[in-house]
């Protein structure tokens, strides 16, 4: 039974994690497609001679891009930082801490 109680724990942090990347894919997405539509919009916005190398045309990309560089550490640097097992290893750690604590 404690067997099966840890694969049904592994299964539903596989899948919320599965779900947090899939978010993270969404929003680099909109990012993308978002960013090329206001490019396209400043260009078409230009005056002529005008540069398009200008501060304002820069704001949405950098501040969403730290948006979506923070949304991907949180995501990934946990697993690269403490191992993909971590978690696992650390309920097990505890479990048993307990399991042989119980009775005394």
């Amino acid at each position: 039974m404690e067997n099966t109680y840890f694969e049904q724990e592994r299964y539903e942090r596989a899948k919320k994690r599965v779900r947090r990347i899939k978010g993270f894919y969404t929003h680099a997405i909109v990012y993308v497609v978002i960013n090329l539509m206001l490019v396209f919009i400043n260009i078409n916005n230009l005056e002529p001679g005008e540069s398009y190398l200008q501060w304002k045309n820069f704001i949405t990309l950098g501040s969403w891009g730290i948006g979506l560089l923070a949304h991907g550490v949180s995501v990934f640097l946990p697993t690269l930082v403490i191992g993909k097992n971590w978690e696992d290893e650390k309920i097990k750690s505890l479990m048993d801490k307990e399991k042989n604590h119980k009775w005394e």
